[in-house]
């Protein structure tokens, strides 16, 4: 690994948006692409790595992989990738447009292999983004440091590294090895002993929360699992195809030219289908198993509605969390082995966007409709986000549905890189994610 490297173009995260954005490069502007590199933290590519649970699936149409939306034609498709590994026919006979997530994972590691211009670097986590400037203090470049201590410049990033994990308060009183993220939890489950008599906790009330519940009750059967959740009960996606037209490409404008109250209310009524929601798949399994542990009198799985954690501590060896009833105001003690959040993701920009924007001593700050953060008139370099931006560009903003064609838009705003054209949206970001639905 070089100390230092000086490129045009760096993206950080090797997930899927900034994979679409390195296809887009390589296929829209090859001189670029050649100037571009792309980092990750891991040495390999993975798809939703903490919950990459074998029986999983995606909630997203295979069509809507990184390119076909805009580029059809393109040797970097889904269905490519299943000629390529002779797999086409069985995947046309299962007659579904969702893949298992081992499947979209699988394909993602593909498309990062067969890059021809733009580099790849795996093992390299940034750690901070610091302002170059050039002559007359302005800045011209950004220098990304690393965890290896290496660093690079550039003049444009791109940082897609997704949200922070969101750990509630209530429970940082307990030792690490007690609370498991969804975002770890595949790793983390994998180290207790799967004859153990553990009581598990699940925190929340979608989809992660659900198949953490499901995955600890097959995977340890002599355990007890638990789920806790705000809501009056689990609740299925909204998925027809009337409320599908909104996670369109084309619905992005729609939603980045509405007024904020507008967006707020899209917000809110969209958040059932993704964030608040589950498969009928996996609801069907859970009720059924609860029937039929109760009807033979061997329950091990059961549910807390309309309840909240309120505290949490370690007493004797055993976690000690603190119930709210919501319905009757009283409190209640669940003691467990270990907690499983599935709790979401911090509504806030990611830390690393923070720390930048504070390096250039700018706090808030307006983010265009082609996904530019608009800085300080003395900032020059460029720097976009992905996935990050659900409050000014709706919901699918955090998807794979939007990815082939946003990464169009940024290489298009990357060409007219001295023309100053595309509007700013008013609103301040931090302003319109205190009002964005947090995932459940």
């Amino acid at each position: 690994m070089l100390d230092h490297q000086d490129v045009e173009l760096l993206a950080i995260g090797a997930g899927p948006a900034n994979l679409a954005l390195a296809v887009a490069l390589e296929e829209l502007s090859p001189d670029l692409a050649a100037r571009a590199l792309v980092v990750e933290q891991h040495d390999d590519i993975v798809w939703q790595r903490g919950m990459l649970l074998p029986w999983s699936r995606s909630q997203v149409s295979f069509l809507k992989d990184l390119v076909t939306l805009r580029n059809p034609t393109s040797p970097y498709s889904f269905v490519n990738y299943l000629h390529s590994t002779g797999r086409l026919d069985e995947f046309i006979n299962l007659g579904t447009f969702t893949p298992y997530r081992l499947e979209i994972s699988g394909y993602l590691a593909w498309v990062a292999r067969s890059l021809t211009k733009v580099r790849l670097q795996h093992g390299r986590r940034a750690v901070a983004v610091e302002p170059q400037h050039g002559e007359a203090g302005s800045v011209d470049r950004w220098l990304v440091r690393f965890a290896d201590g290496s660093t690079v410049s550039c003049a444009t990033l791109v940082i897609g590294v997704g949200r922070d994990p969101h750990l509630p308060t209530e429970f940082a009183a307990l030792p690490r090895e007690r609370v498991v993220h969804s975002t770890e939890f595949v790793t983390r489950i994998g180290a207790l002993d799967p004859e153990g008599e553990h009581r598990i906790v699940v925190i929340g009330g979608a989809q992660s929360a659900a198949e953490m519940l499901w995955s600890a009750h097959e995977t340890f059967p002599r355990a007890k699992v638990t789920m806790v959740m705000r809501s009056i009960g689990l609740n299925g996606y909204e998925s027809s195809k009337f409320t599908n037209e909104l996670f369109y490409p084309s619905f992005v404008d729609k939603f980045n030219e509405a007024q904020p109250d507008a967006r707020t209310q899209l917000l809110r009524e969209m958040h059932r289908t993704n964030y608040a929601g589950l498969s009928p798949a996996m609801l069907d399994n859970l009720y059924h198993t609860m029937y039929l542990e109760k009807l033979t009198g061997t329950q091990r799985l059961s549910m807390v509605t309309m309840a909240e954690v309120v505290d949490s501590a370690l007493v004797d060896d055993e976690v000690v969390l603190t119930l709210l009833d919501r319905r009757t105001g009283e409190r209640s003690e669940l003691r467990c082995d270990r907690v499983m959040l599935g709790t979401g993701f911090d509504k806030r920009m990611p830390t690393l966007v923070r720390s930048m924007a504070a390096e250039v001593g700018q706090e808030d700050f307006a983010v265009t409709r082609n996904y530019r953060l608009q800085l300080p008139e003395a900032v020059s370099a460029r720097v976009y986000l992905q996935g990050v931006n659900e409050a000014t560009h709706g919901i699918a903003d955090s998807l794979i549905s939007v990815l082939a064609i946003r990464a169009a838009e940024i290489v298009a705003d990357l060409a007219d890189a001295d023309e100053e054209t595309v509007p700013v949206v008013p609103q301040r970001v931090t302003e319109l994610f205190a009002e964005a639905p947090q995932p459940a």
